[in-house]
């Protein structure tokens, strides 16, 4: 190799490396670090298959849809047998695949029933430098040191009837792990001390339910922090109302209620200043909220809302203003954020779990089956870039760190990344 090309090659890697570095780099919780699926980095892989741009695959044992997050070089994620007796968490390295820590949390003498759908490690941690806390939802919470495998703190004390299993994601922020817990029973959302594991409030969720059927009363939603001109709201979809609370002190700040819907598992996503929030199932309903209300907001502060459209599972995407509505059965519809105004409904086809991830100039969606449709965010129609397909699809939503895309499917861990 000439002088010349050498320097070029040295050129090129550290090109290279920049714009690893100026992606994003870590993971930390469900849906990424802006909570939204969104993702900074410009040079995932557009194409891969099992021989394809798989830099490893390792498989995790037993069962669990929870999605993977990562800190430095560590991806951690939960799973459970399939009969919820023994729960662990994982720690896979980022670079090799290889499993740094498999550490056993709990053990259930009776585990209540799960939908077949579901699993008992379907919450996703979050993730901090020295710390990971991963949560079972009525079965435990814990703390685990990163470097160890240690647990630090756990709570086994905060129960509810789920119906169909956890599904429930922890958020955490400022030193507080904060938890909902929307059973068939109870409700309500709680603030730990990430430090300890203590209360540091708990606020019931004070629902008058339109329905006795206590069915209808549970959700699996995972809560946003936003940012408002008043100050950090954490906003949480449950069963027949969306809330937003005050981070420092659970109070609650503004409620706006759906037109039915339940089991409530999209989480909130913010655009063009409004908070969408979506009612679950039976009828998926997508609610736009602007920011400023007190109390029952519901015909005050609702600036367009879709009777149809919503998704039972998927959380939104946004891009440039834009929100694209994934719906459990494969059709997806792109709307303006500001007006609702659809723009394009086109079919992916399949069935959905997973929620997809936003990076420049791609969407990726992922199946329950293994395929994944990438289409190129805008237009006046949905234009497909390319399809992609592993052995064993995707319950829970991808990670992004750097250029790699770490691909939880039903049986396996994937590291995907240009080769």
């Amino acid at each position: 190799m000439s002088n010349a090309m050498k320097a070029l090659a040295v050129l090129l890697a550290a090109a290279a490396t920049v714009q690893a570095s100026e992606a994003d780099a870590n993971w930390p919780q469900f849906r990424g670090p802006r909570g939204d699926g969104t993702t900074t980095s410009t040079s995932l892989p557009l194409t891969w298959s099992e021989t394809e741009n798989v830099a490893w695959k390792t498989p995790i044992e037993h069962r669990g849809w929870s999605s993977p997050v990562i800190w430095g070089k560590q991806v951690w994620m939960t799973t459970a047998t399939p009969d919820g007796k023994l729960m662990y968490a994982i720690c896979v390295d980022a670079d090799s695949g290889r499993i740094v820590h498999n550490v056993k949390l709990f053990e259930n003498a009776k585990p209540q029933p799960r939908n077949a759908l579901n699993s008992y490690a379907s919450p996703t941690p979050c993730v901090e430098a020295g710390r990971v806390y991963v949560h079972f939802g009525t079965y435990g919470t814990a703390c685990v040191d990163t470097a160890t495998g240690k647990t630090l703190w756990q709570r086994r004390d905060l129960h509810c009837d789920h119906g169909q299993g956890p599904g429930s994601s922890g958020v955490l922020h400022d030193g507080r792990l904060y938890l909902i817990f929307d059973g068939m029973d109870v409700q309500f959302v709680i603030a730990l001390d990430a430090a300890t594991g203590k209360t540091v409030w708990k606020s019931p969720r004070n629902v008058k339910f339109p329905s006795r059927n206590t069915d209808l009363h549970k959700a699996y939603s995972t809560p946003l922090l936003i940012d408002t001109p008043d100050g950090k709201q954490l906003v949480a979809n449950g069963a027949a109302f969306s809330m937003a609370y005050d981070p420092a002190s659970g109070r609650e700040i503004w409620r706006v209620n759906y037109p039915g819907g339940y089991s409530t598992a999209s989480r909130p996503v913010v655009v063009a200043g409004l908070v969408l929030v979506n009612s679950g199932f039976n009828r998926p309903t997508v609610l736009a909220v602007r920011l400023g209300g007190k109390g029952d907001v519901t015909k005050t502060h609702v600036a367009w809302s879709l009777d149809r459209g919503g998704a039972n599972k998927p959380s939104p995407a946004v891009v440039a203003g834009l929100v694209y509505l994934l719906h459990d059965r494969g059709t997806v519809a792109c709307h303006d954020g500001k007006t609702g105004e659809n723009i394009w409904r086109g079919r992916l086809g399949g069935s959905f779990s997973a929620s997809p991830i936003a990076a420049p100039g791609r969407i990726y969606f992922f199946d329950d089956r293994g395929k994944t449709t990438v289409i190129a965010p805008g237009g006046s129609e949905m234009k497909v870039l390319a399809t992609n397909k592993l052995d064993a699809g995707c319950m829970a939503s991808p990670a992004v760190s750097g250029n790699a895309m770490f691909v939880r499917t039903k049986t396996h861990l994937y590291r995907i990344e240009k080769r």
